[in-house]
């Protein structure tokens, strides 16, 4: 196959015209195109009145070729391979969210029928969980944004670009858009699902680790682990259950907290790892498409955005998860706790935008010692958030231009909050220290000067913003492995991973390190 880069793609043209575009590049005859697949696209909108696409096309060409252009070379599609194996014992994976799916996905690709405990529930279940307490009831602490199928990614907007440059990120996409997410994930440079889609992808996602011999187990909480001279033994579950296993994944996530203090006393070891927090700040979605397509955006894609400033002091800010025509979501776990996060439904055509506006911390920030020192602030900033909130799930919100005048919240402007069940109008220098709010004043006009309108008086900050990732990394070798032989940390939860795709990436070398401990079948 051939690999031709650069075409360009008009807005308003069909895929289709790529055959035509490729053909001309390489000078032949488009009838010698005999297959052809568009493997990348992406939005180049760096000049307003010429707004287009960049694609890449992978072709197969009829008789010889002579490649006389430096965009075009020969290309193998990447493949992954999975081997059969035989497990003594079937592994254990504990934790149903990207790094877990995609660790138990292999396993059961390989015949080694994994068992997977998840503290939550199935999707469905969850959604009605999740809508219930967006709607005013009451928080399930077992099932939430944050724990149970598809975890935390799935009440979001479900992005799957990342920094990772992995080759086996090619076969998660392949993944995704094979269990039901758009086609358009195998090529788009900033491929997303969206919450309603991802509801139904990660239940197929389970139904075939299931049919391949795997097993789901929900409202099953790893509650204790057994340990015999430095190797893993056991599981236990909800504090009653022994599972037998020698090969367990943690993939936990970033908000199991009892967990981390569950291992925390085993010993195992672990650090502290620095992490962001900060607010979500939302603006009308049509200021956004207006500051970067220069015009309303027609038939383009909704517009976002991705930000960061470093400040005189050596202190520094930046945009995460932005979530185009979304919603800033309601994301506590704990009781008596406000958490917010970004959430985007597929078609991305919400009123507003949000995206995280996060300050970077280090270990020397957290106000505490120790190992888990940074996640106890966390829990400390949740629960005053909560009291500011009114003590109801309400999250504290502020426009702009009161926090940049250091003014009390009085209500909203321009931009209607979108958070449920609702915010509370205060003055979020009550909530967060000065080591955050100094940065938050001298960021938002330094990113007021990079996209226009970003510092709108009317937009809205609502707080907290406090799990853009794990408060702690779980410490394993060069064989992923952790102090305790047969236990593999894994995922965003274990601090090795950012998002979803590099999460699902994780999960898949954690089950190729369990695999590599078997013997291949018919060997």
């Amino acid at each position: 196959m051939i690999l031709i880069r650069n075409l360009r793609l008009e807005t308003g043209e069909a895929h289709e015209a790529l055959k035509a575009k490729a053909a001309k590049k390489l000078r032949i005859p488009e009838a010698r195109i005999t297959d052809w697949r568009l493997v990348k696209k992406s939005l180049d909108a760096r000049k307003k009145d010429d707004l287009h696409y960049v694609c890449a096309v992978a072709a197969e060409i009829s008789g010889k070729l002579r490649i006389r252009d430096k965009d075009v070379s020969d290309y193998t599609p990447p493949v992954y391979e999975i081997p059969t194996v035989k497990a003594a014992v079937r592994p254990v994976v504990v934790g149903f969210g990207p790094a877990g799916m995609f660790a138990a996905l292999v396993l059961a690709k390989a015949g080694a029928r994994p068992i997977v405990l998840e503290r939550g529930q199935d999707a469905l279940t969850r959604l009605k969980a999740v809508e219930a307490f967006r709607a005013g009831g009451a928080l399930d602490a077992e099932n939430n944004v944050q724990f149970g199928e598809g975890g935390a990614g799935t009440f979001s907007d479900g992005k799957l670009n990342t920094g990772t440059h992995d080759p086996r990120l090619r076969w998660v996409l392949e993944q995704f858009a094979a269990h039901g997410a758009p086609e358009s994930v195998r090529y788009d440079a900033k491929p997303h699902i969206g919450t309603d889609i991802l509801v139904d992808v990660v239940q197929n996602l389970r139904r075939e680790i299931v049919s391949l011999g795997g097993e789901v187990r929900f409202g099953a909480k790893l509650t204790g682990l057994r340990v015999e001279n430095g190797r893993l033994r056991g599981a236990e579950i909800n504090g009653t259950e022994v599972l037998p296993c020698e090969q367990l994944i943690l993939a936990i996530g970033h908000s199991a907290r009892d967990s981390f203090e569950m291992l925390h006393r085993l010993g195992l070891a672990m650090e502290p790892k620095p992490f962001s927090m900060g607010v979500r700040i939302e603006h009308k979605q049509s200021a956004v498409d207006l500051a970067q397509y220069g015009r309303e955006r027609g038939g383009l894609p909704a517009a976002d955005y991705s930000l960061n400033v470093h400040l005189p002091d050596g202190t520094s800010a930046y945009t995460f998860c932005m979530c185009p025509g979304g919603e800033v979501f309601a994301a506590a776990s704990e009781p008596g706790g406000v958490v917010t996060n970004g959430m985007s439904y597929s078609r991305r055509d919400g009123e507003n935008a949000n995206a995280a506006l996060l300050v970077t911390l280090h270990t020397e920030d957290f106000p505490g010692e120790g190992v888990l020192a940074g996640m106890y602030w966390q829990r400390e900033l949740e629960q005053k958030a909560f009291r500011l909130g009114g003590g109801n799930y309400h999250a504290p919100a502020q426009r702009v231009g009161d926090f940049l005048a250091g003014v009390s919240g009085t209500g909203a402007g321009a931009v209607q909050p979108s958070y449920r069940p609702g915010v509370q109008w205060c003055d979020l220098h009550e909530l967060y220290p000065r080591r955050i709010t100094d940065v938050l004043e001298q960021a938002i006009p330094a990113l007021g000067k990079k996209l226009r309108g970003f510092d709108d008086p009317d937009a809205v900050l609502t707080a907290p913003e406090t799990r853009s990732s794990s408060p702690v990394r779980i410490l394993r070798d060069q064989a992923l492995c952790s102090a305790i032989i047969g236990l593999y940390p894994c995922g965003e939860g274990a601090g090795y991973a950012g998002g979803i795709s590099s999460a699902a990436v994780d999960g898949v070398r954690c089950a190729e390190a369990v695999l590599r401990q078997w013997p291949v079948a018919g060997e």
